[in-house]
């Protein structure tokens, strides 16, 4: 049930980031933005457990909880904010759909070999790519387009790696993940030269409550619940589901335009990712 439960906020809750997302950098910077959302978030959830009796992490767990947060919060979630500054949600969502396919691969250097449906499975997943990158939106746009890949990787990278650290038990490993990656993500704005903006819309701000409460304390805390419990590319199964929610809300809400090739790419994405996802795993990592 919980397992259930915990996909269903990754599937439907982060499928609506990316528009919350591109809502939010309207008004604030994109890295200043990500690193209030997850320290909020962050020390509100750290807290809270303390105040529970949860034991404080050994420097071991620490050492665990910031290699993922830089991995996650700070690396594959602040490059897509950043990129959401000239990148419809719709096309950054399709792009982050590869993340399974990327987990094959880093699987591999845990030991899992990599079967014939699963090679088959990533060959036409990166077709998709190629498609969505020569003929879609992202034509022409090289950095946007290896900045998703990177976003997309480094996801997958720390999410296959999380399996075999040490890390905080329960929730107070997601809580140190995103006080961690909010901290990096605010030394690369102060880094940017970022700065308060000096007049936030009320859809900003909305943006970003719905990014703290449920994309980060909810959704994020039920990702890592399901990383520890099943399988990671079961646990970012989410990612075939993201696009058509981020591809529906993006329509409705935002009116972005959607082309015949990008619905042609995220075809051809998802059929990738789930000949992964359905791959005999005995002896997945």
């Amino acid at each position: 049930m919980l397992v259930a439960l915990a996909l269903f906020c990754t599937y439907f809750i982060w499928g609506s980031t990316y528009l919350a997302i591109k809502f939010g950098v309207e008004s604030f910077p994109p890295f200043l933005m990500g690193g209030l959302r997850f320290i909020i978030a962050g020390v509100l959830m750290y807290a809270v457990l303390r105040a529970m009796g949860t034991s404080n992490p050994t420097l071991q767990e620490w050492r665990g909880a910031s290699i993922v947060g830089f991995l996650l919060p700070a690396m594959g979630n602040g490059t897509v904010c950043f990129v959401q500054l000239t990148v419809s949600s719709s096309v950054a969502a399709l792009s982050i759909a590869t993340a399974p396919i990327w987990m094959a691969i880093f699987s591999s250097i845990w030991g899992h070999k990599i079967t014939v449906r699963e090679w088959l499975g990533i060959a036409i997943g990166f077709v998709g790519i190629v498609l969505l990158n020569t003929q879609g939106s992202l034509q022409g746009d090289v950095t946007s387009a290896l900045l998703l890949l990177l976003a997309a990787a480094s996801w997958s990278f720390g999410s296959v790696w999380s399996k075999h650290l040490a890390m905080p038990k329960g929730l107070m490993g997601a809580a140190c993940q995103m006080l961690v990656g909010g901290l990096v993500l605010l030394g690369w704005s102060l880094f940017a030269g970022e700065t308060w903006p000096t007049k936030i819309s009320v859809k900003s701000w909305g943006a970003m409550l719905f990014l703290i409460v449920l994309g980060s304390l909810v959704a994020y805390s039920a990702y890592q619940y399901l990383l520890k419990t099943v399988r990671p590319l079961v646990a970012s199964s989410n990612t075939f589901v993201n696009p058509i929610v981020a591809f529906a809300v993006g329509i409705w809400l935002a009116g972005e335009q959607v082309g015949m090739l990008e619905y042609v790419a995220l075809a051809v994405i998802l059929v990738g990712v789930f000949l992964v996802l359905t791959a005999n795993n005995e002896n997945k990592a």
